[in-house]
């Protein structure tokens, strides 16, 4: 690592704030990985008391994104991918899955929380075909995020816009739809959007948020399925649509139809 590479995460470390949970290690506790503190394995063991189905929403969701980014790769010939709020470093992260169908695909992936920009250097890794890299910026900052990601990827050719359980951490739905019609305002014919959000759908669900959000961390808002349907407006949705994310396309040889999880998503043509 350069001396630069290592003042950089030596700087991101030193923000990191371990005096209250966060979602991304928490959701990477979930998970069963390691980026997370004590403070995230207390709130997180807290959720799981109250929601007990925490942790199968959160593979489905996983999954998911594995699905989608492999259908969109190898049935679709997407080459680009912009993975806004990419939250830290898991098992076929969304570079590996695409390079693993097609070595040049070129990946940014987005966020502004000082963990994962530490753990950055484990996302930049590549193909020799393709390229991996990283843009420090906020959900919130969509003029900033095409103009850094539009350094590696090339906004003339179709894109992937990926944006993974992080609409909830918008309060305004209306504010949350500006953000995505932005984003998705700048991708040329022929992209494609992502998305998934966990949803209001489950009581005990609603009850672990209302705690989780009463701890001290950036609040999550849980969202019906209409809502989260409204992301995709103008957008050719895939079928089956806005679904739970256990039953988008489950891959062959499950046997029946996969129990639902409260997190739904879908993936959509922009024409």
């Amino acid at each position: 690592m350069t001396e630069e590479a290592e003042n950089s995460e030596q700087g991101a470390l030193s923000k990191i704030d371990t005096s209250v949970p966060q979602s991304a290690r928490i959701w990477n506790y979930w998970l069963g990985g390691k980026d997370n503190y004590e403070v995230d394995r207390v709130a997180g063991d807290a959720f799981r008391e109250i929601f007990p189905g925490i942790e199968t929403g959160a593979r489905a969701a996983r999954y998911f994104l594995a699905r989608a980014v492999r259908h969109l790769a190898a049935e679709e010939g997407i080459r680009q991918f912009l993975d806004v709020g990419t939250g830290l470093p898991n098992v076929d992260n969304t570079h590996q899955i695409a390079q693993r169908v097609a070595p040049e695909c070129r990946i940014v992936y987005v966020d502004n929380d000082p963990l994962v920009l530490a753990h950055a250097r484990a996302l930049l890794t590549s193909t020799p075909e393709g390229v991996t890299n990283y843009v420090d910026a906020d959900l919130r900052e969509p003029e900033t995020i095409v103009r850094e990601a539009a350094k590696t990827l090339d906004f003339d050719q179709p894109v992937a816009l990926m944006l993974m359980g992080i609409l909830g951490h918008i309060e305004d739905h209306d504010e949350a739809c500006s953000i995505v019609r932005q984003l998705v305002d700048a991708l040329p014919s022929g992209s494609y959007f992502v998305q998934y959000d966990s949803t209001s759908t489950s009581k005990s669900y609603v009850k672990a948020i209302q705690q989780y959000n009463e701890g001290g961390s950036l609040p999550y808002i849980l969202r019906s399925p209409e809502q989260i349907e409204r992301y995709f407006d103008g957008l050719e949705l895939l079928e089956p649509g806005v679904t739970s994310c256990s039953r988008w396309r489950p891959d062959a040889g499950a046997w029946g139809l996969p129990a639902e999880v409260h997190q739904y998503g879908g993936v959509a043509l922009k024409r």
